[in-house]
């Protein structure tokens, strides 16, 4: 028997503003939890299980690189990398080249995040089924280069 990721659990001072952003960016609805937390889950009508994300209140902000987070999958990477920005995300370095298919951003309170290109994606059989790689270019935007 084996187990799967139910929930991603964030550390987040401002509750408000950030289940707005991840609540936009996922497409998931706010669900007030215990005390000031907040739960986000998926639609009612998602097409396959997915993780909730639950926000913890803290009193301090985030300090340092976090050592895990969340790496987002989407149909158009660039296009969504762009929509990401407009809600309030902005981009971060983690040490990245710029070759890695993926771009890591940043929330409002600075926990990072990763878009991941579609040659990132893997099939259950554990081999990669996408045909292109999306990058941040020298202007800083989104570019999609087919590979």
């Amino acid at each position: 028997m084996t187990c799967r990721i139910a929930q991603v659990t964030l550390d987040v001072v401002d509750v408000e503003r950030m289940s707005e952003f991840w609540s936009l960016a996922l497409g998931y609805r706010v669900v007030p939890d215990e005390g000031r937390s907040v739960h986000l889950v998926p639609p009612d009508d998602a097409d396959f299980d997915r993780p909730t994300m639950w926000l913890q209140p803290v009193d301090d902000g985030k300090h340092r690189k976090n050592r895990c987070h969340p790496d987002l999958d989407a149909d158009d990477p660039a296009a969504e990398v762009t929509r990401l920005l407009e809600l309030g995300a902005t981009h971060a370095d983690v040490g990245q080249r710029g070759d890695e298919g993926f771009v890591v951003l940043s929330d409002p309170e600075g926990n990072e995040f990763c878009v991941l290109g579609t040659d990132r994606r893997v099939s259950t059989s554990g081999e990669r089924t996408g045909v292109c790689d999306c990058t941040v270019g020298g202007t800083g935007s989104p570019e999609v280069t087919h590979v």
